[in-house]
């Protein structure tokens, strides 16, 4: 569906003197969301990013002027410019925008925009975020409601991160990492869970962090809904200091939609929702792990609140097939020691490492697990080293590649050999670092047997350095 710019007046009336919207770092997940809903409203989008991608090549076809690199002359015509939390201050786009006096606006204040004249669901938290949003998206559609959905990261089952649907929904995920979730005004927020991270925002103070989700909350209309995570003592910590209504879910007796029965058969999940007024639904998922129960159960409590029939959600849950990069099985393969599958996760967290490494427990019995692991970010390997170390400490084999920078400068001892060095000092596991990735395939198959399951786990370009892998791996 795509709008006149006449049409727009009434979808956004607010915006109708903006003809053109620029968008810098546009490969991003979020950022070429957005880019793509606007697109379909019948906006001029253009947009740069440091490298060509499937996602900017999609944008591109669409009709985005898509630019490769960052210029001055890029911005030319922009009547605002949206901007990732990647983007440096001396970036030249970025520079001549403030000069020419654009307006210069963060990517979740686009999207409060988008979301001010919709009902609107955020999903936010530290875990989880991506999977839960895609899934109360695919209950929404299979209800027939057709929502607008925003993502930041595949929807298998729709093929693409961000739709325009024709109905007054927008389920968006929320993102904590710069705390520009504030910017929304949504009638229904999920908060998944709360862990310390992305501390540099909150001055490395977790209290701060805690405060700022209970601001996010108070967002909400005084008749919207909050759903919260059971199972997480932080958030149960926050619920007394939130006035507007909550529910919870979880495996936790207290949650008001409750877990119960869960049973994992190879990477099928099943169990049963007990709902507040009792009624019993079963669920099936074919996404593994009681993380992703998790997630599902967020969704059906959102659904079942705004009055969405049990068929659908049914149907939905059964035929979700994951979010981008969660546990994306990437195919089996011959090597000479004997088959191996490989899996590509976008987990980069220890609590996200620790329950990717679980559901694959569950559902690769007692075969080996094989991890290729590229801590993310600098920062976080510091602030986390510890736990790190402990999680990565319950593979089989574990490779390490070098740390993803993701713009920042090194820190003396949060770096991948330090990494390994205390790993291999707590001997549950003797890590080998590979920094020159062109030898991974030569590395690994000096190590993997017959049975493995390799995971390749991280945010940064272990994905499609496991992706290349798999390619090579058919010829």
């Amino acid at each position: 569906m795509k709008h006149s710019h006449e049409e727009i007046r009434k979808i956004i009336p607010e915006m109708r003197r903006v003809q053109q919207i620029h968008f810098i770092g546009i490969g991003g997940a979020g950022m070429s969301g957005i880019a793509e809903i606007l697109l379909n409203e019948g906006y001029q989008i253009s947009g740069s990013d440091i490298a060509d991608g499937v996602v900017t090549q999609r944008l591109a076809q669409a009709g985005a002027k898509i630019y490769i690199g960052h210029a001055e002359e890029h911005i030319k015509g922009a009547s605002v410019v949206v901007v990732s939390s990647a983007i440096k201050d001396d970036n030249p786009e970025l520079v001549a925008s403030k000069q020419k006096r654009i307006p210069v606006i963060q990517r979740a204040q686009m999207l409060a925009e988008i979301m001010r004249f919709r009902h609107g669901i955020a999903v936010a938290g530290t875990h989880g975020k991506t999977t839960t949003t895609a899934m109360i998206s695919m209950i929404y559609t299979q209800a027939k409601l057709d929502p607008t959905f925003v993502n930041g990261g595949l929807v298998k089952s729709a093929g693409k991160n961000a739709h325009l649907g024709a109905s007054r929904y927008l389920i968006a995920e929320a993102d904590e990492s710069d705390a520009s979730f504030l910017h929304l005004q949504p009638m229904v927020s999920v908060v998944t869970n709360m862990e310390p991270d992305h501390m540099d925002t909150y001055e490395g103070d977790f209290e701060k962090m805690k405060a700022t989700y209970v601001k996010f909350l108070h967002n909400l209309p005084f008749y919207g809904l909050a759903v919260m995570c059971a199972d997480d003592p932080v958030l149960m910590e926050l619920v007394p200091k939130v006035g507007r209504q909550v529910i919870t879910y979880g495996f936790s007796e207290q949650a008001d939609y409750r877990i119960e029965d869960y049973e994992q058969t190879g990477f099928q999940g099943h169990y049963t929702v007990i709902c507040p007024n009792n009624e019993r639904i079963n669920i099936l998922l074919n996404v593994p792990g009681k993380h992703n129960a998790l997630n599902a159960t967020a969704a059906l409590a959102v659904a079942k609140e705004e009055g969405i029939a049990n068929e659908a959600i049914l149907e939905a849950l059964a035929d979700f097939q994951g979010a981008g990069r969660r546990f994306d099985q990437l195919g089996e393969f011959i090597r000479p020691n004997g088959k191996v599958r490989l899996v590509d996760d976008y987990g980069h967290h220890p609590t996200e490492v620790d329950v990717t490494i679980k559901a694959a427990r569950e559902g690769w019995g007692d075969k080996r697990i094989v991890m290729i692991f590229q801590p993310h970010r600098y920062s976080r390997t510091r602030d986390l080293f510890d736990d790190f170390v402990q999680v990565l400490s319950l593979v089989d084999a574990l490779i390490m590649l070098d740390v993803y920078a993701a713009g920042e400068a090194p820190i003396v001892g949060a770096d991948s050999k330090s990494l390994c060095r205390s790993i291999r000092n707590l001997g549950k596991v003797d890590p080998i670092l590979v920094s020159d990735t062109s030898q991974l395939g030569d590395v690994l198959d000096q190590i993997i047997q017959d049975g493995d399951l390799i995971l390749a786990q991280g945010a940064g370009s272990v994905s499609k350095i496991s992706r290349g892998l798999a390619e090579s791996w058919k010829n």
